[in-house]
């Protein structure tokens, strides 16, 4: 098989990565992809250094040695801090693509030079992220929010948990100011899967950003650039491929959340647990 035809890789810590892989559904509908939740190692925010860069290396590894990925999105802000270049290190020919939060477009909308950003303690604390705080104009104040148990509540699916945490956490972004938060920065892949909540609990003028539309834009370029885009099925411009789902949690957990959360059309591949085992931890 020449290489556009071969799928792109996207994995996270858990369903997170759904909300990129949602946008990349979108941007590239011809293409194959193969989504691999590491929910049996979840979360990442909780473990060392060491121990993410070894699951995402063995995660990477068993994408290329089973699906032979023509390209990888890391769809996890923890892996991306923690691990993205080393895995472009051990990878060098594999197109790899990260996320990081959407302060940068953040700070172009804002109206009252204040914004806020949601994400975990482990992101909000990385070496990466601080760099990309400062790169930013003075100008506009940035407010961190760390959004402990929120991911876990959203893994859960724990609709209850994810009320009350996401009231409690704008409440603290939303904190009266001189020049209040006008734009929420969604700094955790997880996050946007329950956008609706944040929407219903914030004030409508209110803006919520994140970074799916934007790696998603970014994913389609590199490929076009290296040639990898894969062209429309002959004869059927609209023929979407199946997705495919892997984990090393529960597969059924997976592909209820998939059901929930993808709007891009997207069928998942297979109907048998067999046809989509959730290969163990050291796979």
């Amino acid at each position: 098989m020449t290489q556009p035809y071969l799928p792109i890789g996207v994995f996270d810590s858990g369903i997170g990565g759904l909300s990129i892989l949602d946008a990349l559904l979108q941007a590239l509908p011809h293409e194959h992809f193969v989504y691999f939740s590491d929910a049996g190692h979840a979360p990442y925010g909780e473990r060392n250094d060491a121990f993410v860069q070894l699951r995402c290396q063995q995660i990477v590894q068993q994408l290329l040695t089973e699906h032979a990925i023509k390209a990888l999105v890391v769809a996890c802000n923890t892996a991306t801090t923690v691990a993205i270049e080393a895995l472009r290190e051990d990878f060098p020919v594999l197109p790899i693509i990260g996320v990081e939060p959407a302060i940068k477009p953040a700070v172009r909308i804002t109206q009252t030079g204040h914004i806020a950003v949601l994400a975990t303690e482990r992101t909000l604390q990385s070496g990466k992220y601080q760099r990309l705080r400062q790169s930013l104009s003075t100008s506009v104040r940035v407010d961190d929010i760390p959004c402990p148990g929120l991911a876990s509540a959203i893994e859960a699916n724990d609709t209850a948990a994810i009320e009350r945490l996401c009231r409690h956490f704008l409440v603290q972004a939303l904190r009266p100011s001189a020049a209040p938060v006008d734009t929420v920065v969604l700094g955790c892949t997880h996050y946007p899967l329950v956008l609706p909540a944040l929407q219903r609990l914030a004030p409508p003028q209110l803006r919520f950003v994140d970074s799916a539309a934007a790696v998603a834009r970014h994913t389609a370029l590199r490929l076009q650039a290296q040639r990898l885009l894969r062209p429309p099925a002959a004869g059927n411009a609209q023929a979407r491929l199946p997705l495919t789902l892997r984990t090393s949690g529960s597969l059924p957990c997976l592909q209820a959340a998939a059901q929930r959360h993808l709007h891009a059309g997207a069928a998942l591949h297979g109907d048998e647990p067999d046809a989509l085992p959730a290969h163990p931890a050291n796979a």
